[in-house]
């Protein structure tokens, strides 16, 4: 159990671990889902093409969505794109890395679909029967035009009475599946050389780029989640304020109206003035939200993360920084020095 809460905890915290591991997955439920489909092809001809090239990239299409709207950086990195300047100023190059990094991990899976289908050959025999050239098969001379494309759409399906026996049939599916394989082993050929050329000439180039590209990339990403997690956070702290607050204020005016007394009828208690909500939260380690006493306060702090992030500076003190958000990490003083491992 300690190193299953282990892995866990790291495909939790590495974003990137959790990415990868679910581009697996789709890989894998795509070869499961291509393994267990019953391909049909509709032996006719005009719809021979549209049923195998739909076959053929619908479901690839399909997947690649998937994958976008699995991986939470398609999102991060539209948000980044989209989001006013404000004090931080935009990077086209972290943009195109966590763009590239998206389309990596989201074609996988399509890849996978179309080299199986490639491989296979059925949808791709389905697709272009009816495309064959008549004259590079001898058993077509004795035929009509018509005959010949009414031969040619059966060719998909060898079950059919016209066709089951055919030497000509057997020929031009051979043909074609040949010519699928091939396409599919020459792409495949072409991936396992990219990606080998990619591996092997990345430390040729310079890394600072690179490196810088990916750290703020994932900064952003990391950001995104702290600031929703503090959010919630701070959204509880100022719910349970305001419960205390309730209950605090009607207490005073119960006992205000005289309407507290005991079980034995005795008179009302004096009333007691309700402590203050910076004496409520001073005990619990909630002193971020006295500065904060209102919904449109609230607002107004979200509204100015959205629109003016804060510079990438930790040397510089902005005046939201004392009352935002951030209740994790301690208010410093001016003239502190920070520590030089700081946790971003």
């Amino acid at each position: 159990m300690d190193k299953f809460r282990m892995l866990f905890q790291h495909f939790q915290s590495s974003s990137e671990s959790v990415m990868n591991g679910i581009c697996l997955l789709l890989a894998v439920v795509t070869v499961k889902l291509y393994s267990s489909f019953d391909f049909n092809c509709p032996c006719l001809a005009r719809y021979n093409a549209l049923y195998g090239l739909g076959l053929l990239l619908a479901p690839p299409l399909a997947l690649f969505l998937c994958g976008l709207l699995a991986n939470r950086q398609s999102v991060v990195m539209v948000e980044e794109w989209r989001r006013p300047a404000g004090h931080r100023r935009k990077d086209p190059g972290i943009i195109r890395y966590m763009c590239s990094s998206v389309l990596q991990r989201a074609l996988a899976a399509p890849l996978v679909w179309i080299l199986l289908a490639l491989l296979d050959g059925k949808c791709f025999v389905c697709a272009f029967s009816n495309s064959v050239d008549p004259e590079k098969f001898l058993d077509f001379a004795n035929m009509t035009p018509s005959q010949v494309q009414f031969f040619l759409a059966k060719v998909p399906c060898k079950e059919d009475e016209l066709v089951r026996n055919s030497p000509a049939r057997k020929a031009v599916s051979r043909y074609l599946r040949c010519l699928s394989q091939a396409i599919g082993w020459s792409v495949t050929l072409l991936l396992i050389i990219a990606a080998f050329l990619a591996r092997c000439l990345r430390p040729c180039f310079d890394q600072t780029g690179f490196l810088q590209r990916r750290y703020w990339s994932n900064y952003v990403d990391l950001e995104q989640k702290l600031f929703d997690e503090t959010c919630c956070e701070h959204a509880r702290d100022f719910a349970h304020r305001c419960v205390l607050h309730f209950f605090a204020s009607m207490q005073s005016e119960l006992q205000g109206r005289g309407l507290h007394r005991d079980n034995a009828g005795r008179s009302p208690e004096p009333p007691a003035v309700p402590e203050p909500p910076e004496v409520l939260d001073s005990g619990s380690g909630k002193a971020h939200l006295r500065a904060i006493s209102s919904r449109e306060q609230v607002d107004r702090l979200l509204s100015t993360w959205y629109s003016r992030k804060p510079p990438l500076d930790l040397a510089a003190s902005p005046g939201l920084c004392g009352g935002g958000l951030s209740h994790r990490a301690p208010t410093f003083a001016l003239g502190t020095r920070l520590s030089q491992h700081t946790d971003v």
